[in-house]
């Protein structure tokens, strides 16, 4: 088995702590380990270093060197610029399979995920690959315990054995009400946006479903042999549609099958989302600096200065060196407009 870790995101709803020189996947949030860090170890438990692959921007190879040392170089794969989760996973089985056979599986994670279960995530991990032995996509379904509206879900279809379901159907993001209705149905779950498959089957699929960005593929295959894989690319790999592999393989697809699953996953995505998976005092706060709190609960706050509270609730205050964020919990999401502002008047603050 390969594991492939997307570390390529620019982390904006995570602003003003991630930064384009320094994003969500190479910060501390969750502990006093990166979140790539902390990734990196999960899979460790199971895999040898040289089965562990990296899939980056070219801007944050530096970071990914840092962080995770023990990497083979050769174990980075280098996006010139980010795109989206097809391009990128395309990039990623052409590299790998220059290395290792079609029939080995590759399963494919994001960098920036929490986990609490390790245990269940290794059992799991395992379980996909027999299913990806049999040809099939896997994807992870979450077993959701609340009516989440910020999550995509899954639809569980037929049982295929103990362990796994064939897919029915992905569903986007729904209103509160839909959600709950998911919750009752039971066959609902979290979309995890990881996925387990041989190379040779997901090569396959591409070439049926995405052939658009198979034949920029096969350019930069062509590339590669002629110039090795550090030549540069940029010119070929602008050209991939920008699509996320959920869109352009895995609500195509034919043979999918689902995992649910009880990890004690976040896909940490916000600030609020980071809040409710921390640990709070009696009020429901969580203050990370030196602070003084009067009739105040629920807030969510990371400061380096003393701050006092007096009568807030359900807010979130970020403060770096340079700029500070104070928003509502339920509008926190709402930063990457304010990185769509600063990307055109002050990019010195992204």
């Amino acid at each position: 088995m390969i594991a492939v870790i997307m570390a390529g995101g620019s982390g904006t709803r995570f602003w003003p702590q991630s930064r384009i020189a320094k994003p969500k996947q190479f910060l501390d949030v969750v502990g006093d380990k990166s979140m790539i860090r902390l990734t990196m170890e999960r899979l460790l438990q199971d895999l040898p270093t040289e089965k562990i692959f990296v899939v980056t921007a070219e801007s944050q190879v530096k970071l990914v060197k840092k962080d995770l040392p023990e990497l083979p170089a050769k174990n980075i794969i280098i996006e010139p610029f980010g795109m989206n989760t097809a391009p990128c996973i395309a990039l990623s089985y052409a590299y790998i399979k220059r290395f290792a056979s079609l029939t080995e599986t590759m399963v494919v994670l994001p960098a920036d995920h929490l986990i609490t279960k390790v245990d269940a995530f290794l059992e799991n991990i395992l379980k996909s690959e027999e299913s990806a032995r049999a040809s099939n996509l896997v994807t992870f379904g979450i077993i959701p315990t609340y009516p989440a509206t910020g999550y995509g879900y899954i639809q569980a279809g037929k049982k295929v054995n103990d362990f796994s379901y064939e897919v029915a159907q992905f569903k986007e993001k729904p209103n509160y009400e839909t959600a709950q209705n998911f919750l009752k149905e039971g066959n609902f779950f979290w979309n995890s946006g990881m996925f387990a498959w041989t190379i040779g089957v997901i090569e396959e699929t591409y070439r049926k479903h995405l052939p658009e960005v198979v034949e920029v593929l096969d350019l930069i295959e062509q590339r590669w042999n002629d110039s090795g894989e550090n030549a540069d690319i940029s010119d070929l790999y602008a050209q991939m549609p920008r699509i996320p592999v959920d869109v352009g393989i895995m609500e195509k697809a034919e043979k999918r099958v689902v995992i649910p699953v009880d990890l004690g996953w976040s896909d940490v995505g916000s600030w609020r989302a980071l809040a409710d998976i921390s640990e709070t005092d009696e009020n429901g706060n969580t203050i990370q600096s030196d602070s003084f709190v009067i009739d105040s609960k629920q807030n969510y706050i990371r400061s380096k200065k003393f701050v006092a509270l007096i009568g807030v609730e359900d807010m979130v205050l970020i403060e770096t060196d340079d700029a500070i964020l104070l928003a509502k919990k339920e509008r926190s999401e709402e930063v990457k407009k304010v990185v769509d502002y600063l990307q055109k008047h002050n990019e010195k603050l992204l």
